[in-house]
This record gives C-alpha cells, structure tokens and sequence, in this order.
C-alpha cells in the first residue's frame, strides 16, 4: 500500500482505545469499555476460562456487563481494571 488505508475493526465494530502485549498474547480494550484477547492462552491469561490458543482478537465474556478502563500484560499475567 502506498496510501494509508483504513482496515476494517477486528472489535466488533469498535476502536481500539488501550493495548497491552506479552511475547505470547495482546489484549485490547475497545471504546465501549470491553476487552479483547488473543494468542497463546497458556496459564488462562487470555480470560476465556481455558488454556486454547485464539487466533483472532476474541471478546472476554467475563467483563459483560462491566467498563473496563485499562489494562496491562506480561511473562504469564494478564490485567484489568
């Protein structure tokens, strides 16, 4: 590309506000207060109640009903307030 393009959200629909990265997984925090997770889901620091690996930014349906406003990541943690 020699023109910046802007790419479809991979967030249902929303921008993403925050980021956090290990060498192993990313977490995004959309506008809408809910966050994303993908990578290698070893030790469940992706949130999903499991350890599988997900390919593709995947919402954390722990944190329906609740705003989250950041979020941090590391060697085996993942976090969020």
């Amino acid at each position: 590309l020699k023109t910046p393009t802007r790419l479809p959200s991979l967030f249902g629909g929303e921008r993403a506000i925050g980021v956090a990265a290990s060498g192993l997984f990313s977490l995004a925090l959309s506008a809408d207060g809910a966050l994303w997770s993908w990578g290698c889901g070893g030790q469940g620091v992706l949130g999903h109640g499991d350890e599988q690996y997900q390919l593709l930014p995947t919402k954390i349906e722990a944190f329906a009903g609740h705003r989250v406003v950041a979020v941090s990541a590391g060697d085996g943690y993942s976090f969020a307030i």
